[in-house]
């Protein structure tokens, strides 16, 4: 089956996360916050958006306390949303779903999709509100000049025979573009992806994100079982930064990863883990969360509060990733 097949499908595989039940899907919007699974967050500067399971999207407007159910036309996954300004953003999931909003995340139409195709999207990158890409399942690339009026199949562009799945896509600086997937896969763009260059990676199993560390030519990659590498010239040479759980080295799987405006880095993953790094990912330190639920997402609120995203819904955390229970 396609799940079987697709570890970073929603984040569901790897983080063992259940579905949704049937009595979730008419829920109020501050119940859906808090029971619905919720895969991926974002901070667009004016408000908190996040999308998730049975197509929710949901934006809170005071950093996180109460949330409000925005239009959206679709009841499938959503894996991940990109912002390219306060007002222009994007959501894709599965049948190959692209979601775009034009009012900062309250409303959203359906830009394209392909449920013929079996080939979920699971990342999204815009570097201006008219030039994005989104990737996903068997290698699939899609690319927009025209702010997702018309989307193009361009998955020939990348040298992948194997069809492996790509799972997220960033930018590192003005002109570098990275794709990661299955099997170690690294793709590296320095023309905004119209060529791809495959890197070699001292890794082999599934990597399923990426981050800018905010230094040049500085990346994050992670993964399966607590895999993180990092690499500081623009992924011609990586480096495994090792992470420590309770009794040992940690093997949670790593979901997502932020840049926080301050400069640290957070990424989450399985069993309620937490890592901040505030030396550009060289060290991180860990939290283990209490309720030890998966998490899929992670997006700064303020100086001192983050919002995590996965099983059980949103969460507001502190900076580090503990539980908050006051504004």
């Amino acid at each position: 089956m396609l799940s079987n097949a697709l570890p970073m499908l929603g984040v569901l595989a790897v983080l063992g996360m259940p579905p949704a039940t049937e009595a979730a899907q008419a829920l109020p919007s501050a119940t859906q916050a808090t029971v619905s699974l919720m895969i991926d967050a974002v901070n667009t500067g004016a408000r908190l958006v996040v999308v998730g399971d049975r197509g929710r999207i949901l934006y809170s407007e005071d950093q996180g306390h109460e949330w409000h159910t925005a239009q959206a036309p679709t009841q499938q996954l959503l894996t991940a949303v990109y912002f390219a300004d306060v007002l222009h953003g994007w959501a894709v999931g599965h049948d190959a779903q692209v979601l775009a909003t034009m009012d900062g995340g309250l409303t959203w139409t359906l830009q394209f999709q392909d449920s013929q195709r079996q080939s979920p999207l699971l990342g999204v990158w815009f570097k201006d509100a008219r030039h994005g890409l989104a990737v996903g399942a068997y290698g699939l690339l899609l690319a927009t000049a025209d702010g997702g009026q018309h989307w193009q199949d361009v998955s020939a562009r990348v040298d992948n025979p194997d069809q492996l799945h790509f799972n997220a896509i960033t930018a590192v600086g003005d002109t570098e573009l990275f794709i990661v997937g299955e099997q170690g896969s690294v793709f590296r763009s320095v023309d905004q992806g119209d060529h791809w260059q495959q890197l070699p990676v001292p890794y082999n199993g599934s990597l399923f994100g990426v981050v800018a560390t905010g230094q040049p030519h500085t990346l994050l990659a992670y993964g399966l079982r607590g895999q993180l590498l990092r690499s500081s010239d623009s992924g011609d040479n990586w480096q495994t930064i090792a992470l420590s759980g309770e009794r040992g080295p940690l093997e949670f799987g790593l979901a997502k990863a932020t840049l926080l405006e301050g400069g640290a880095l957070v990424i989450v993953g399985n069993g309620g883990t937490v890592l901040r790094s505030d030396d550009h990912g060289l060290t991180f330190n860990r939290v283990a969360r209490t309720d030890r639920q998966a998490l899929a997402g992670v997006a700064w609120v303020s100086a001192d509060r983050l919002i995590l995203t996965g099983q059980g819904g949103v969460r507001l955390a502190s900076a580090t990733g503990r539980e908050v229970t006051q504004p």
